[in-house]
């Protein structure tokens, strides 16, 4: 919110001597953010003074332009007190106006300097200005004429068009909407700044009572439009231009002007935070109705968009039918334009839930919709209206029709009970009730009572719910800076805790084997799930949807890891990074569907039944670990060609962190998807599915812009913690030679290779140090539908040479039963 100064200050007194810095650091002290200090002057040196023409000749050039060479009086601020030369390519002024004149020596925004310099034939000794170049707003076509009497030549005329004018932006939180505007701005200052008095409200006006003969308005849905208050101007002069001190208000403000009747409804919303409408009167054909859309409907905004309405969305329609999206955005066919000499003014309540989800579907961002959505003060639409009425008139040659239309009546405020000390409990300072009392007085509210308070907040703060609302608007006005800074006493020698080193090894494993961490957004929308692939009934679409999500796409808490590293992966293959293998360890949601949590007390510790229940409210948010790799997994050179990665590369990723673990992995094989069937593998530790790796399917690839055979894993971190070993023992060594033992063994090709490897494993014994796959073989030699297994067995015992037979004893054990599991025949 952006906001002149002297605006500011038209509403309210301040102690004399109290600079801008001064107002803008206790406002921020008590919640509103200084981001800057604006001043349109700040970039202009030099002698700019008030001009009058004296004589103006047009020179037509031979490039078909015409050029005036003006002399222009500008006083004694030459130096000389002669007429200075100028010409000027602007024709909408005449000799005898007053004009905005910068002199040799003068520099404008942008650093351009100015200088006696000969063009077109003449020496041209300054320039004549226009907004443009002032950095005033965008108007280019013409120059600044100003009113007869604005000043007498040579006069500075930087406080003339309130160039020295200081501009105040705030960053407003969601929950400060009184803020958009100049009154709840100027109250801020009223109860921040220390001697602040005189608050002189624009919405506190005496107003004409409603009566039968406004304009036609029926409101259908009275909890998505409470109050709707129709006004109507007469006699309006389309052509009247917007006084200067609009003009630079607006523009100050953030705002383009644009026509008197449009610049004074943006005047008043600025002023008073109220969003105003207007419509061309002539334009409106019968009795306004306020309602939802219907399925199919459609509106052409004023932004020229057509767009197709939703049943959630308030309308109002005229017997042609849809004529605004009530609150956002009015429709074409009603707009005021250079014709419009009678202006229908609408200052209407809206439902602040119905505005969001209006300006969120629709994809809508107006500074009527800014101050909607988040809560206008439902009282002020007749005094609003009633402003707007004025203006139009005074500015705009108009009478103000006698009809009032008023539908509908504001919803009252709650009233909450606050305890007078849960401020001083709550910020640790000392507030004794009477100075709590005093400030939410000073916001508005009112307050009775004594030990348990009755507050009814204001009608312009619906942000005030519950207790703890109104104990922070206390300690805010008391003074943040003043809340003491007392830190626990941390307890010494802890260091990490089990789960965090663990993590830590994870991470370091990871690292090591050449996978970079990634962190991306724990929010996702249908749209990612179904570039997953995940059928209707996969548990993970059973999502937590956020009552207020960051983006309308993304509204549900994420089941699964991998829609947030598949997009970042596919955005670093996008950008030319193709050889990637990034991993991610983060939490997913997984609702219970307990039913809401309750609030819990601030002040006592809450009983083991309260974090009991508060517990079973909550979804579970286990930990889980996500990798993903692309391209290739070696690059090429004089060493050999490059290898891409495969679906054993994701598995081995996992076997590797649980590795450091301490744990072992087995495999089986499995379908799930987001993987490729036939090239997922399902991970097992101790008998229990931790999660799925392998390769992922070519249409989710395509769908997250990946090339084919990349390869994805995800499991349970949590599950794979909580069986780790922390510090595993060293490992022991035997000094006695091995025994080598090699095996073949023909299997059908259905059977998993971890299966056979279990089974040799067991029926080996104790003797056996380590088995390895070195190859897998298919073809005619072992039948169709069968293939070759070959496995390196190494035995070894700890305290003795082995004897001869031991070892092929041993393997024969391990064959034996690998025929009866797996019905493996030994080569």
């Amino acid at each position: 919110m952006k906001a002149p100064l002297s605006w500011i200050l038209d509403h309210v007194d301040v102690p004399a001597g109290t600079t801008t810095d001064d107002i803008t650091h206790r406002l921020t002290l008590t919640g509103l953010k200084l981001e800057a200090i604006e001043s349109p002057g700040r970039d202009i040196t030099g002698p700019l003074v008030v001009g009058r023409v004296l004589t103006m000749e047009p020179e037509p050039q031979k490039n078909g332009k015409t050029i005036n060479w003006c002399t222009v009086d500008v006083g004694d601020a030459n130096g000389t007190g002669e007429p200075q030369g100028i010409v000027c390519g602007a024709h909408n002024f005449a000799p005898g106006d007053l004009v905005v004149t910068v002199l040799p020596g003068g520099v404008l925004p942008g650093g351009f300097e100015i200088s006696a310099r000969k063009t077109y034939g003449h020496v041209s000794a300054g320039m004549i200005c226009s907004a443009r170049e002032l950095g005033l707003g965008e108007d280019h076509d013409g120059i600044i004429v100003l009113p007869e009497g604005a000043g007498a030549p040579g006069q500075d005329v930087r406080p003339l068009l309130g160039l020295d004018e200081e501009t105040i932006e705030f960053e407003i939180n969601p929950d400060r909407a009184y803020a958009l505007s100049i009154r709840g701005i100027a109250r801020e200052v009223l109860v921040s700044v220390e001697g602040a008095s005189g608050f002189r409200d624009p919405a506190d006006r005496d107003t004409p009572a409603a009566n039968g003969d406004g304009h036609p308005v029926v409101v259908e849905d009275a909890e998505g439009c409470p109050v709707f208050v129709a006004r109507t101007v007469t006699g309006f002069d389309p052509t009247a231009p917007t006084p200067d001190f609009m003009v630079r208000r607006i523009t100050a403000a953030g705002m383009r002007p644009i026509s008197l009747a449009v610049d004074v409804t943006n005047y008043v919303m600025l002023e008073t935070g109220r969003p105003i409408h207007g419509y061309d009167a002539d334009k409106v054909q019968g009795a306004l109705v306020v309602r939802r859309a219907r399925q199919g409907e459609t509106l052409t905004t004023l932004d020229g968009t057509k767009r197709t309405l939703d049943p959630g969305d308030l309308v109002v329609t005229d017997d042609s039918g849809i004529i605004g999206l009530g609150g956002v955005m009015g429709g074409e066919t009603t707009e005021m334009s250079e014709t419009t000499t009678r202006v229908l003014v609408e200052a209407a309540h809206w439902d602040a839930v119905s505005m969001f989800r209006t300006g969120r579907r629709h994809k809508i961002t107006s500074e009527a919709g800014k101050r909607n959505e988040r809560g206008v003060d439902p009282t002020i639409c007749e005094a609003a209206a009633d402003r707007v009425v004025e203006l139009l008139v005074e500015h705009g040659g108009g009478q103000a029709d006698p009809g009032v239309t008023v539908v509908g009546t504001p919803p009252a405020m709650p009233t909450i009970e606050v305890r007078g000390d849960l401020a001083e409990r709550v910020s640790g300072m000392e507030i004794p009730e009477e100075r709590a009392v005093e400030c939410l007085r000073a916001i508005g509210c009112e307050v009775t009572g004594s030990g348990t308070l009755s507050v009814t907040p204001p009608p312009w703060r619906p942000d005030l719910t519950d207790a703890q609302d109104f104990s922070e608007e206390v300690v805010r006005l008391v003074g943040y800076d003043r809340v003491p800074s007392v830190l626990p006493t941390p307890p010494s020698g802890r260091g990490l805790t089990r789960a965090q080193q663990l993590r830590r090894r994870v991470g370091r494993t990871l690292a090591g084997d050449g996978f970079v961490e990634v962190v991306s957004f724990p929010f996702v929308g249908d749209a990612d799930l179904d570039a997953l692939g995940l059928p209707a009934d996969d548990s993970r679409r059973d999502l937590l949807r956020l009552t207020n999500p960051l983006s309308a796409e993304s509204p549900f808490m994420t089941t699964t890891l991998l829609p947030g590293v598949l997009r970042t992966a596919g955005k670093n293959v996008g950008h030319g990074n193709a050889d990637l293998a990034i991993f991610e360890t983060g939490t997913v949601t997984l609702p219970r569907h307990a039913g809401p949590a309750a609030i819990l007390p601030v002040d006592r510790r809450p009983t083991e039944e309260e974090f009991a229940a508060l517990d079973a409210a909550l979804p579970a948010q286990p930990l889980h670990l996500a990798v993903v790799a692309s391209g290739d997994a070696t690059a090429d050179g004089w060493w050999g060609e490059a290898r891409p990665v495969t679906w054993a590369d994701a598995v081995d990723a996992v076997r590797s962190v649980a590795d450091a673990l301490g744990l072992e992995v087995t495999t089986a094989a499995a379908s799930l998807a987001p993987w490729h069937p036939g090239r997922c593998a399902e991970l097992s530790v101790d008998g229990e599915v931790v999660g799925h790796a392998g390769e992922v399917h070519p249409k989710v690839c395509a769908a997250f812009g990946l090339p084919k055979r990349t390869v994805a894993a995800e499991v349970d971190l949590d599950a794979l913690i909580s069986r780790a070993v922390h510090l595993r023992p060293a490992p022991a060594f035997s000094s006695y030679p091995v025994a080598k033992e090699d095996v073949a063994l023909v299997v059908d090709a259905s059977v998993p290779a971890a299966d056979v490897e279990a089974a040799l494993r067991e029926g080996a014994g104790d003797l056996l140090e380590s088995i390895r796959l070195f190859d897998v073989f298919t073809g005619t030699q072992v039948g169709d539908g069968k293939k070759s297994l070959a496995y390196a067995l190494r035995f070894r015992a700890p305290d003795r040479t082995l004897k001869e037979g031991e070892a092929a004893a041993a393997r024969d054990a391990a064959v034996a039963l690998a025929a009866e599991r797996t019905g493996a025949v030994q080569r």
